[in-house]
């Protein structure tokens, strides 16, 4: 028996629409060729955002999110712990982007490029099935980002192995990226329909794949405390390279906290976000207007919107 379908509310607030329903049900009723690019971050299967791992959470007792202590008297925000999915949650998750690809790739113009964050332990599981779907893989944007992930001695026997690491301490983290094929040579795809490059940073420098990054901090975490929340000061920069006529529709098909709408505001381009979560879909409404607002601190490579 098929799931029901769930699409509870739509917002529309030009230059963006937000949904809060199921991503999967809104690609099957979306008209073929209507959205221009992808950017998203999304939950790996949702299964971090069960109702189960997300009371774990809030409540600070962990479950498949890890919660870091204190440093420097600041409390670290927790992360997600890939190495505890099992078999059935690999399965789950290969699945899922499987549909995911497929529904994409109906609704995308040809020459669409989708940036999808992803992480080193599980990228395998994402860039699959999108190459599976039709999809050319255009290489990875690596985010240089310092995190709390890895770097830890031996559970329970830190003193014994002391000159010890598990695994290597997460520096950064792989977007992969990915384009529909074009209809005949990039030119021709970039008159009919907008897509098929990615917009330069400047005349003399090209969009690259490299990009400075610290965290999510400060006033922008106050207005949208997501788990998994992305800097305007990177998200800024992955929208604008997405439409490189500045024109056409940003999808983030996991809006979460509206960061990707937000940039893709700033930056003055159009937008969808798509988010089942209730609790987040009421945050990105509250917070999509002030992050759009909110100037950005310059890093290397960062064009300032």
């Amino acid at each position: 028996m098929a799931s029901p379908r769930l699409i509870t509310r739509e917002l529309s607030c030009a230059p963006y629409t937000i949904v809060n329903g199921n991503v999967f049900d809104w690609l099957q009723d979306a008209d073929s060729n209507s959205i221009h690019a992808v950017v998203t971050d999304p939950p790996y299967g949702l299964v971090e955002y069960t109702p189960k791992e997300l009371s774990k959470l809030q409540k600070g007792k962990g479950g498949i999110w890890r919660i870091p202590p204190a440093f420097d008297g600041s409390q670290r925000k927790p992360v997600p712990r890939f190495t505890v999915l099992k078999h059935s949650d690999h399965t789950a998750l290969q699945r899922f982007f499987e549909e995911l690809a497929g529904l994409l790739h109906r609704v995308l113009v040809p020459g669409a490029h989708v940036f999808i964050a992803t992480n080193p332990l599980v990228s395998h599981f994402v860039y699959g099935p999108f190459i599976s779907a039709g999809f050319e893989k255009r290489g990875e944007i690596i985010r240089t980002v310092y995190t709390l992930r890895g770097g830890d001695r031996p559970k329970n026997a830190h003193e014994e192995f002391a000159d010890i690491t598990v695994m290597p301490k997460s520096c950064w983290e792989p977007w992969g990226l990915f384009r529909k094929p074009c209809q005949g040579r990039v030119q021709d795809n970039l008159r009919k329909w907008g897509t098929g490059g990615l917009r330069r940073i400047s005349e003399e420098q090209p969009f690259r794949d490299l990009i400075y990054s610290s965290p999510a901090r400060g006033l922008e975490r106050e207005i949208a405390p997501h788990p998994s929340l992305k800097p305007q000061a990177f998200l800024r920069q992955i929208v604008r390279a997405a439409l490189p006529l500045e024109t056409g529709i940003i999808l983030d098909p996991f809006m979460g906290s509206g960061s990707t709408i937000a940039a893709a505001s700033a930056c003055g381009l159009s937008s969808i976000g798509v988010e089942v979560n209730a609790d987040y879909f009421l945050m990105a409404r509250r917070a999509i207007p002030k992050l759009a607002k909110l100037p950005v601190k310059a890093e290397p490579g960062h064009v300032k919107a």
